[in-house]
């Protein structure tokens, strides 16, 4: 009995969800200014990813050298690298202030 009635509440609330959901209008069309925007915090994004990226691989970089500097101290074996390093990547332009945006299509 106590399923039956959570099945039956959790069906009226997604139901109720739904129509609620149904009757929100689209959301208006992007001004020029917005699509600067958004392609501007993309960009921004992409940028950081990057950054973030080339952190993370050089702080895996000094943890495996740390490591096997540990293990030669210890005199234990110490396995192969199963990867080359990483080769640094050249800094780039930011493609924002390269790139013109685009007319707007109408």
């Amino acid at each position: 009995m106590r399923t039956i009635r959570a099945v039956i509440g959790a069906t009226l609330v997604v139901a109720s969800f739904g129509i609620a959901v149904a009757k929100l209008p689209p959301p208006p069309p992007m001004t020029d200014a917005q699509k600067a925007a958004a392609e501007e915090t993309k960009a921004k994004a992409a940028a950081a990813a990057e950054v973030a990226k080339q952190q993370q691989a050089k702080a895996e970089d000094h943890v495996a050298a740390r490591y096997f500097a540990e293990m030669k101290a210890k005199g234990k074996p110490v396995p192969v690298p199963q990867m080359a390093a990483a080769a640094p990547a050249a800094p780039q332009a930011p493609a924002a202030k390269a790139a013109a945006p685009a007319p707007a299509k109408k």
